[in-house]
């Protein structure tokens, strides 16, 4: 059984394996990482509870674009909170009776279903910074998590 499990040289498979595992774990923490959705910010795109890959590399030749879903670094904890990009750097945002305006134009947004009128004052973008809001508008507005994010706290896009 031992000859079965560790093949004629224990030594190198052993070596293997932990290649094999160091090379598992330089994935899941540089590259696709999973994170689990708490909450229903997201909903209906993705729902509480729902393991998501987070791919790392994605921004590494390119920048965020407007519509992707990002994993964004809560500074001092190990969480992170997903949303969507809705404004982009140097732009204007704001958000009128729950329609999001981007440089006074509305944000077309097939992807939100349940929306109330939440007013929120206009935001002039950085030449680093992001407007990300989660797709179930049906919260109150202070109850969500939304708002600027800097580039350098976005980790990557979601897969899928």
């Amino acid at each position: 059984m031992r000859r079965l499990i560790l093949g004629s040289s224990p030594g190198r498979t052993l070596i293997r394996a932990g290649v094999v595992a160091a090379a598992l774990l330089l994935v899941a923490q540089y590259v696709i990482s999973p994170i689990r959705a708490v909450g229903i910010s997201m909903m209906p795109a993705y729902d509480e509870g729902q393991l998501l890959l987070l791919n790392r590399l994605a921004y590494l030749t390119s920048d965020p674009q407007r519509g992707d879903v990002v994993a964004i670094a809560i500074p001092g904890r190990y969480a992170v909170l997903v949303k969507r990009i809705v404004g982009l750097p140097g732009e204007r945002v704001r958000i009128a009776n729950g329609v999001v305006f981007v440089d006074d134009r509305p944000l077309d947004e097939p992807y939100v279903r349940y929306r109330i009128p939440w007013n929120v004052g206009e935001v002039r973008l950085g030449i680093d910074e992001y407007y990300v809001i989660g797709d179930n508008r049906s919260m109150a507005e202070h109850n969500h998590d939304f708002g600027v994010a800097s580039r350098d706290r976005i980790l990557g896009r979601l897969i899928g």
